[in-house]
């Protein structure tokens, strides 16, 4: 099999130099980058699997390269922090990171966390039976090309915004509880605070032109969760 390469972007050595010799034993091909600058210039140059993202670094804030990632590509961002507070990881979730990982961690802990981004990311073949294109509502997505169009016009999804979506037309017109959209787009063992679910919502919602006080795809049951609306009426 095909080793995923990615490309760390983290200043300190004592924690660059270990991490990535951890990474490589578990199966990951690593690229290392010590500056912000380094690391757009690797990330342009060798087009990595997935970006592992040190918040701070000495030529700027790793929520900047975020940005500039996300400006041209859908490539699956893990942000890496010594922070633990949850508006750091809301912000990071906002701009389009994957996950939020919080040092200190253990290198096969970490190692699992990059595999289930990229498995949700569409590096594993979809199953034989699923159906390789859902649509509902003027909304179609390809599971198989990993695009999405909107009144024939394509949509840029984060990964995680693509799998939200994805379960929630797969249950068109069917309520989808809070528990189980995190369970299926995050994890199963997932103990965070489902805050990260509205944030994902909230962004979903701008991308597809939903008026959350009057949607026309997402309705929120408040306190259980959330249906995709197939109808082309809003709900009253």
């Amino acid at each position: 099999m095909t080793k995923r390469t990615v490309l760390l972007i983290e200043d300190e050595e004592a924690i660059s130099e270990p991490l990535a010799a951890a990474l490589g034993r578990e199966g990951f091909a690593m690229l290392v980058a010590g500056t912000a600058a380094e690391g757009m210039e690797l990330f342009r140059d060798r087009g990595p699997d997935l970006v592992l993202l040190d918040v701070m670094l000495p030529d700027g804030d790793g929520r900047d390269v975020l940005r500039q990632i996300r400006e041209t590509s859908r490539t699956p961002v893990v942000m890496l922090t010594a922070r633990g507070e949850e508006v750091d990881r809301v912000l990071g979730l906002e701009l389009g990171a994957d996950d939020y990982v919080t040092k200190p961690f253990s290198a096969a802990e970490l190692a699992a966390r990059l595999r289930a981004v990229l498995r949700r990311a569409g590096d594993e073949p979809s199953d034989a039976g699923a159906k390789p294109v859902l649509e509902a509502g003027g909304i179609s997505m390809n599971l198989e090309t990993h695009t999405i169009t909107k009144d024939g016009e394509p949509l840029e999804l984060t990964v995680k915004e693509f799998e939200l979506l994805r379960v929630l037309l797969e249950r068109a017109g069917k309520l989808v509880r809070r528990r189980e959209l995190v369970h299926e787009v995050w994890d199963p063992a997932w103990f965070g605070s489902t805050k990260t679910l509205d944030v994902h919502v909230s962004a979903l919602r701008k991308k597809l032109g939903d008026d959350p006080a009057s949607p026309r795809y997402i309705h929120t049951v408040r306190g259980v969760g959330f249906r995709f609306d197939p109808g082309d009426e809003p709900e009253r």
